[in-house]
């Protein structure tokens, strides 16, 4: 019995009729018998550059082969190579900008010139202690110059991963974020307006034009963004349901949509029926 041919090899022969002939096995049957394909060429060279292409043809595209880390990187071509690839593909657009703005605005910028297996839990640690002294970049006045813990352990969880998948990689022996302490963050507690606060302010809404937008959030809590993308086709005054499925907040130039429904109490749908029809007749007599 013959050996049987293997998938992929190929063979060049001259055939009677002058020309030359390339077959490659593409597989077997259920008899064991191989399935071929063939070119044609007038020349033997000609012929075993077809088949040639016949095979990468056959094999598919190659996937780039992944180009290994240089055990010289410095911590900043790192953190970027391992954003670019390990991180972005992962997560939505909104986590995007704030691990682009902790990586390129603050990380880099401060320790992207260290040599990766040259950076030390002091280097990392005197970076978490400048951002908190002075490391706020915009609305200083408002703020103060530091930036808040919690940005801070932002920075500081940010760098700890990369250089968890950095050891994983044997481009380090040990992650020095792991020694370094990052501030505490406590969640803020959170301040409950009285019925008689809530009265005082609503008062106030009404002298300044706001009385509507004010009773809507307070009565169901949306978030800022979410009310100002409010259009009157969302809600639905026979049933008091209201679609949230946009808000308004910038990522890179466009509006993410987030999709939710909530039932507003009688009473706020009876307002801003009454606020909808005088505005309808306000503008109809202009």
């Amino acid at each position: 019995m013959g050996k049987r041919r293997p998938s992929d090899d190929g063979m060049v022969r001259k055939r009677e009729d002058g020309r030359w002939e390339g077959r490659i096995v593409v597989g077997h049957d259920e008899k064991g018998l191989p399935k071929t394909k063939n070119v044609l060429a007038k020349t033997k060279s000609e012929c075993s550059a077809k088949l040639n292409a016949l095979k990468a043809s056959l094999q598919g595209p190659r996937e780039p082969k992944q180009e290994k880390p240089k055990a010289d990187m410095t911590f900043g071509a790192w953190l970027d190579r391992w954003y670019q690839r390990e991180c972005k593909p992962h997560i939505r657009p909104k986590t995007q900008a704030d691990y682009e703005n902790r990586i390129y605005q603050h990380v880099i910028p401060e320790l992207g010139a260290i040599p990766l297996a040259k950076l030390t839990a002091a280097d990392l640690q005197q970076f978490y202690n400048r951002l908190k002294e002075g490391g706020r970049l915009l609305r200083v006045e408002q703020y103060g110059p530091g930036l808040s813990d919690r940005m801070v352990k932002s920075c500081h969880v940010t760098c700890r991963v990369a250089l968890d998948q950095a050891v994983a990689q044997g481009l380090i022996l040990k992650n020095p974020a792991l020694s370094c302490k990052a501030p505490v963050t406590r969640p803020k507690e959170m301040q409950v307006l009285t019925g008689e606060e809530i009265q005082r302010l609503l008062i106030q809404a009404k002298e300044d034009g706001c009385f509507e937008l004010l009773l809507l959030e307070l009565s169901t809590g949306l978030r800022r963004g979410e009310i100002l993308a409010l259009q009157w086709d969302d809600l639905d005054f026979d049933t008091g349901v209201v679609a949230v499925n946009k808000q308004v907040h910038e990522v890179k130039g466009q509006l993410r949509l987030s999709v939710r429904k909530l039932v507003l109490p009688q009473g706020v749908v009876g307002v801003l029926q009454e606020y909808r029809i005088y505005n309808s007749v306000s503008l109809f007599l202009r």
